[in-house]
């Protein structure tokens, strides 16, 4: 998968086997897996933490109901922040996500927006500040946002 012209491919590999698929899709273990190293590929091209549902795989008795520990051990991976909120990289991928947002141009403007030459150069503080921004935009006026964030695809144009 290329995310432009002459950039850096990205792969993604995927496996199944009838044990780690759906009844439901038993026999068609190839486009499991081929769906699987899709979705690999597409979450390490834009920088996505999320797992797809595909890769869960299939259980063949029904979950069990969750049960709530009081404490959590420091190994659980979690996608909340210590103050139970969610992450701000995974809130952001959900924006994106959510309201149909292209990643580059939404990297772009959040660059432009703290002011940094890399998205990563930004204070913790800015960025939560521009995400918020973003997702109040979004939600009130999701057409001017797309329009704002268009501006950027014209100025990497003429940088390149």
């Amino acid at each position: 998968m290329y995310r432009a012209r002459g950039a850096k491919g990205f792969v993604g590999y995927g496996d199944a086997d009838p044990s780690n698929v759906s009844p439901l899709v038993r026999g068609a273990e190839m486009r499991v897996a081929e769906t699987r190293a899709v979705n690999r590929a597409l979450r390490k091209a834009y920088g996505i933490g999320l797992c797809s549902i595909e890769e869960l795989g299939a259980s063949s008795s029904p979950l069990p109901e969750p049960t709530v520990s009081k404490e959590k051990t420091p190994a659980e991976p979690s996608l909340a922040s210590g103050n139970g909120q969610p992450r701000l990289r995974d809130r952001l991928c959900q924006l994106i996500r959510q309201h149909q947002l292209d990643p580059t141009l939404v990297k772009s403007y959040a660059a432009h927006f703290c002011a940094t030459e890399t998205l990563r150069e930004a204070p913790r503080e800015l960025v939560e500040t521009f995400v918020n921004n973003l997702a109040e935009w979004a939600a009130k006026d999701r057409a001017g946002l797309v329009c704002h964030l268009n501006s950027f695809a014209q100025a990497q144009e003429v940088k390149s």
